[in-house]
């Protein structure tokens, strides 16, 4: 009985020696190989806002923080946190980080319910990207709007409503992210100023005579809203009236010129002869 308890101490003595032996091993090896993390780190993803919304192409705030510490991003690709997120950002990496002009999401097609026209009867996964690879999707306009709201389940700040087959976006949600912008199979959601006076509502390139087989209110390339434009702000570009908002002014003369009434003023209104009427 004795020799079984002296041999029951000697494995446990053993067990015990080796239990030390590989604990300072690995105390050492942890010490060793010990991966030191920048303390800025966890400082900058405090200064950001946390959304996570990916916008900026990174899995979430950590993610981008160690990517800007890193010299990978700059201290402003949150557009979520805007200037106010990029200057504590550049304060604790010592950098002066120059302000930008906030921007939020717009769509840019007016083709609502009977207005576009369709190729067929679209039966399939409630998705934009699954309709779109089905002959570009069901409506007649290559630039159409699918409306089954990929965009809206992607948004986390609840931005964006599907209305009568079209997406459409709340500007006093909106954050500017661009996680609908990459998903949209189309890309007719574009990223204008907060402050943009005016936009056109369409991204057809087709010619004037294709578009209205096309659409009711699609740009036709006309080119009246170019003409009436004083400050050289628009002008038609593969047929289609594009707005350089670095010459707008907001005058709305484009809009009052528009003969198919999609340039549209911030106020969500369509500005004719002086007089404002409401979208639909």
């Amino acid at each position: 009985m004795y020799g079984i308890l002296t041999s029951v101490g000697i494995a446990v003595a053993i067990l015990a020696g080796l239990g030390l032996v590989f604990g300072a091993i690995l105390a050492i090896a942890s010490k060793i190989f010990e991966v030191k993390v920048d303390e800025r780190i966890p400082q900058v993803t405090e200064a950001l806002p946390g959304a996570n919304c990916g916008g900026c192409g990174y899995s979430g705030s950590a993610a981008l923080a160690e990517a800007i510490v890193k010299g990978e991003a700059k201290p402003n690709a949150c557009s979520v946190g805007g200037n106010e997120a990029a200057k504590a950002i550049g304060a604790i990496m010592g950098v002066e980080v120059e302000e930008t002009e906030p921007v939020r999401a717009q769509v840019m097609c007016a083709g609502c319910g009977e207005k576009s026209k369709r190729k067929y009867l679209y039966i399939g996964a409630d998705d934009c990207i699954s309709a779109s690879k089905t002959s570009g999707g069901d409506k007649l306009c290559p630039g159409g709007c699918l409306g089954f709201g990929t965009c809206a389940k992607a948004c986390v700040f609840g931005a964006i409503t599907v209305v009568d087959k079209i997406a459409h976006i709340d500007p006093n949600k909106c954050r500017g992210c661009g996680t609908c912008v990459a998903l949209c199979p189309k890309q007719i959601i574009k990223l204008i100023p907060v402050s943009a006076p005016v936009w056109v509502e369409c991204s057809s390139t087709q010619k004037g005579a294709d578009v209205r087989k096309a659409c009711d209110v699609g740009c036709i390339g006309c080119k009246l809203c170019e003409k009436a434009c004083e400050d050289g702000a628009i002008s038609v570009i593969d047929n289609l009236a594009r707005i350089d908002y670095s010459k707008c002014t907001g005058c709305g003369k484009c809009a009052d010129k528009c003969p198919r009434k999609i340039i549209f003023n911030r106020n969500g209104k369509v500005v004719v002869e002086e007089k404002e009427t409401e979208k639909v």
